[in-house]
């Protein structure tokens, strides 16, 4: 069937070694003079921001430091950016990081020129403004939010993650430089990774997936199938995190226009209550809602196997659709993300409001198959 397709993307996006350089130049030809600089405290104390701030003062950029961003960014975060911008005067946003610091950026860049609490945007497309311009330079190969049109902020006071997927939330500019993401931590590494692989495995199989999207999550799949394990053992290897920008890259360009689904949904609600690190959360609940998504995806998730490298010519698609689990659980297990659930301390208490949130998520609607509350248990407990 013929469909009229909107594809969001940044005007502009640089890639690849030295990429952070070339950002120096472009600001030069920029309007803007003072800069919110939203990032964390670990790439404050490791010298990355530093290193990022002195390119910036080469291009005659005034910066305001805040780097008071947690890992799962919350509405106090936003809030606390958001003054400092206002006192300050900053007539546009920088943020470095990982999703956390692009997020929390966003989300301040919108409510700049929206006003209002931003729980008021919780939702699809409710904005009526184009936010701050922001440039978004990306330190890890995970979440593409520098990409994407969307972004998450904790609500710490219901314990709830609150997905926002907003055109307006568009960066101006997106910097993947490899060389920023070199020597980061294993376990970093893996779950930023594995989110990325996500990312690129629900967007093949959403209900809104179409021929662009699944030519980008096919060769994300590839690249990160190839690259990660590589990235995670060695972390100088630029080879391997290059491939990696890149395969993330592409995968959220991907999903931030066809969407994702029920992994992402529970996923959330991990991150809520027990303040995970998302990429974790992702990449346990994985193989279990793919295995429960087989009955009306089985020919996809085949080609998903056979993108990681499994050889299907000889599986019928259930079979095919099986080896993909088992290679998705292979990859976990070599790059050291946890077995299950229960050595991330969650508990069994917690599934039925975890179940009950995450069938209201965004995300839902975009899973293959119709998900129950009894199904959501189920997935739950079997990824224990």
């Amino acid at each position: 069937m013929l469909q009229n397709r909107r594809i969001y993307l940044p005007p502009l996006s640089m890639i690849g070694p030295g990429a952070l350089n070339d950002l120096a130049e472009e600001l030069k030809s920029l309007p803007y003079k003072k800069a919110l600089f939203v990032t964390d405290k670990v790439l404050m104390q490791i010298g990355v921001a530093e290193s990022v701030l002195k390119v910036l003062e080469s291009s005659n950029i005034k910066t305001i430091v805040f780097d008071d961003v947690k890992p799962n960014p919350t509405v106090k975060n936003v809030n606390n950016g958001l003054e400092l911008l206002k006192e300050n005067d900053c007539d546009f946003i920088i943020t470095l990081g990982g999703g956390s610091p692009q997020d929390c950026g966003k989300a301040i860049g919108i409510l700049a020129t929206n006003g209002g609490n931003i729980e008021d945007y919780e939702g699809i497309h409710l904005s009526k403004h184009v936010s701050l311009p922001i440039i978004a330079i990306n330190t890890t190969a995970g979440t593409a939010s520098e990409v994407t049109i969307n972004y998450v902020i904790t609500d710490e006071k219901l314990h709830k993650k609150m997905v926002m997927v907003d055109k307006n939330c568009l960066v101006s500019i997106a910097v993947n430089d490899p060389e920023l993401m070199l020597g980061k931590p294993a376990d970093l590494t893996a779950a930023t990774g594995m989110d990325a692989l996500t990312h690129a495995i629900e967007t093949y199989v959403t209900k809104g997936a179409f021929e662009w999207s699944d030519v980008l999550a096919l060769e994300a799949i590839k690249l990160i199938s190839k690259s990660l394990e590589k990235a995670v053992h060695n972390g100088q290897d630029l080879e391997a995190r290059n491939q990696m920008a890149w395969g993330q890259f592409i995968a959220g360009q991907a999903f931030s226009n066809a969407g994702l689904g029920y992994v992402h949904s529970m996923a959330h609600q991990l991150g809520g209550v027990y303040d995970l690190p998302h990429g974790v959360a992702n990449a346990v609940l994985l193989p279990h809602v793919e295995k429960f998504n087989i009955p009306e995806c089985a020919p996809k998730l085949k080609k998903v196997a056979e993108a990681m490298g499994v050889d299907v010519s000889e599986m019928n698609d259930t079979e095919g659709a099986n080896a993909a689990i088992e290679a998705i659980k292979n990859l976990s297990k070599a790059v050291g993300i946890p077995s299950g659930l229960k050595e991330l301390g969650v508990k069994e208490k917690d599934f039925e409001l975890m179940s009950k949130n995450a069938l209201d998520d965004v995300c839902t609607g975009g899973n293959p198959r119709e998900v129950t509350l009894s199904d959501t248990i189920g997935i739950y407990e079997a990824a224990m």
